[in-house]
């Protein structure tokens, strides 16, 4: 052998840089000396050289040559392959490592990369408490993205603590900290860590929001002018490529083709009890409708028992890029797509960044504006969107005339009777009760049903608590505002038709804020139960009031806290007005415009008229106020 050909001499030449010669070398040696070392060498060569692909694969043959010892040659190969873009050579050799990327937090990290880019979101709880507790900070960052919205999901506990215990000084983590106790009423823990923000807001150092995910920031933000700072985990929005989206040339037809994207395409879903029934009254003759589904196929198999065909072309785009998301609706040349997810779990907003259609719209998912997505136009109401939110959205305004909540009469069942005993209610009490989401329930909200059952002596809240954790850290909250326990009666989540019947067993639902019940608002006043809110800051926080005034109650909407406080208190102590209410609810039901889906789908559609009248003019979005249908003189449905 020539003396120059020697893995010394290679080896030398790598160390000094002069790497095409050390691959010169190698690969005259390699005919002859196949072992780890020298596969290995090659590799670093050709990673210097900037050939990412072949220096995985030379990894790849030392894992080989390396036997039971070739573990971290493959780790590399792997990680190597992702960072030149091989996701499936990547995930390929992480899979058949599987058993060790729960303790190893490289090996999860590329699998969950992967994973979250391809919104395999379902696959990601084995990973989070390793990366959480990495102390590679791209590890971290990677782990605070992984929280899912299943906040009774331990690992999700386990990693917002981690993080935030490990970097205290780490705004995102702070807010993500937040997220889990906020879901479990941990109201000192809430208003400690709170202070820290709140105090950085009367700075003016509105900033800091930046590392707070949209979503959540609506549960403690009511303010609307900070609502849009909330953006961690977006990419700013480059006008650009909105024009370029909107120049682009389009070919319309004689039916408007609507697409609408969701992953809450099943029966039992919330979405889907409200807008099940618009789907299935479009009408054909105008309109052609396609979903394009990115719902958890496992989810379908559980809890959809609908023909989902009635809801139009359904084009399954589960797990795909938001390039393929893109070829697929530009395939259907639909003209006005629809995102009913916005910043929300499972949301592929992000798709809508790249043109999928001249008009691109939010609706029903998010309540609010949907930060650094580019959409044209925001669907709500006169409630939810008043003039003076303008400066505070990007989208343009199309104003539904009465809610811009649909409500589907047909699918949903009709309450039955139930007496207090069933559902162990004291007979004599005058009951307040809230159904809404328990993070949903600040320390405010607390202390403000606190005054109210001080002042009513005769009343007990009547509440669903998600866990035993929830039940307790409230009564605490009660009990130092001096509210004994016994005025509290906590219930659990029961099936759908149970629910719906149990609610008029209360006397008034009473509303929680920033951030109101939205379908649980709607569904309370389907079971006959009026509901108190108080006049909201932001999108979230007017939902109750646009429900109310869909069924013409808008005296229970409350002008501030102190006018809800004492409202609540007045119809405790005059009772004779509530049970007014529940016969007005009874009456209202099948005329008043909140559950006509008929009505709703008449506006929706003129709503999708007037948007694509506007591109086909070549002009660009603008606000557009749906004008209303006369009043319905007699009743769509039966209350028999």
């Amino acid at each position: 052998m020539n003396s120059k050909v020697s893995f010394s001499a290679a080896s030398r030449d790598y160390q000094a840089g002069r790497y095409t010669q050390s691959l010169a070398t190698l690969n005259q040696l390699i005919d002859t000396q196949k072992d780890a070392k020298t596969y290995s060498l090659l590799a670093k060569n050709l990673l210097q050289l900037g050939f990412k692909t072949d220096a995985a694969k030379a990894y790849g043959l030392a894992a080989d040559c390396a036997g039971q010892g070739g573990f971290e040659f493959l780790k590399t190969a792997a990680k190597i392959h992702l960072e030149a873009g091989n996701e499936d050579e990547a995930l390929l050799i992480a899979m058949r490592n599987l058993s060790k990327a729960q303790e190893d937090s490289e090996l999860a990290f590329i699998i969950a990369s992967i994973y979250l880019r391809r919104q395999r979101r379902d696959l990601l709880r084995p990973f989070k408490k390793v990366l959480s507790e990495s102390q590679n900070p791209e590890h971290s960052r990677l782990a605070a993205l992984l929280l899912s919205d299943d906040l009774m999901d331990e690992t999700n506990q386990t990693l917002a603590r981690n993080l935030f215990r490990r970097y205290p000084n780490n705004l995102a983590f702070r807010f993500l900290y937040l997220v889990c106790v906020r879901e479990f009423n941990e109201f000192d823990e809430i208003t400690k860590h709170q202070a820290f923000i709140d105090a950085a807001l009367a700075k003016n150092d509105i900033d800091l929001l930046r590392k707070d995910n949209p979503f959540y920031h609506l549960h403690w933000c009511g303010n609307e002018d900070y609502n849009r700072h909330a953006t961690i985990g977006t990419k700013p929005l480059e006008p650009a490529r909105v024009a370029f989206r909107r120049g682009l040339p389009h070919t319309w037809s004689d039916k408007i083709r609507i697409g609408y994207m969701s992953s809450d395409f099943w029966d039992s879903h919330a979405t889907m009890k409200l807008l099940q029934r618009v789907l299935e009254l479009h009408d054909r003759n105008r309109f052609e409708i396609t979903l394009f589904d990115h719902t958890l196929p496992e989810y379908l198999e559980k809890n959809n028992k609908t023909d989902r065909s009635r809801w139009g072309k359904i084009i399954d785009v589960y797990g795909l890029s938001d390039e393929a998301i893109m070829r697929a609706v530009r395939t259907e040349n639909i003209d006005i797509m629809v995102d009913l997810k916005g910043h929300t779990s499972g949301s592929r907003a992000s798709a809508f960044n790249l043109p999928l259609a001249p008009i691109q719209v939010a609706w029903l998912g998010f309540p609010g504006s949907t930060l650094n997505v580019d959409l044209d136009y925001v669907i709500g109401d006169h409630s939810v969107l008043p003039d003076v939110a303008k400066p505070f959205y990007h989208e343009k305004f199309l104003r539904m005339p009465e809610s811009y909540q649909p409500n589907d009469p047909a699918n949903r069942p009709q309450p039955q009777p139930v007496t207090r005993e069933q559902v162990g209610l004291p007979e004599d009490a005058f009951i307040f009760a809230s159904f809404n989401g328990n993070r949903k329930i600040t320390p405010e909200v607390v202390d403000s049903w606190s005054r109210i059952l001080k002042r009513a002596p005769n009343s007990v809240l009547w509440l669903m608590a998600n866990t035993l954790r929830n039940q307790q850290n409230m009564l605490e909250r009660f009990q130092a505002n001096g509210v004994p326990p016994k005025r509290i009666i906590f219930c659990p989540r029961a099936p759908y038709e149970q629910h719906i019947s149990r609610q008029q067993a209360a006397d008034l639902g009473i509303d929680t804020f920033p951030v109101n019940g939205h379908t649980t608002t709607s569904e309370q006043l389907w079971g006959g139960l009026p509901v108190l809110t108080v006049k909201g800051t932001n999108f979230a926080s007017r939902v109750s009031e646009s429900l109310l005034r869909a069924i013409d109650l808008p005296e229970l909407v409350a002008d501030d806290l102190q006018a809800y406080e004492d409202l609540a208190v007045e119809l405790a102590l005059n009772p004779e007005r509530v049970a007014g209410y529940k016969t007005h609810l009874r009456e209202k039901r099948y005329i008043a415009p909140l559950f006509d889906a008929e009505r709703f789908c008449h506006h929706l559609e003129r709503a999708y008229e007037l948007m694509a009248e506007r591109a086909k003019q070549g002009l660009g979005p603008d606000h557009i106020d749906v004008p209303a249908l006369p009043p319905r003189t007699e009743p769509f449905g039966s209350n028999s």
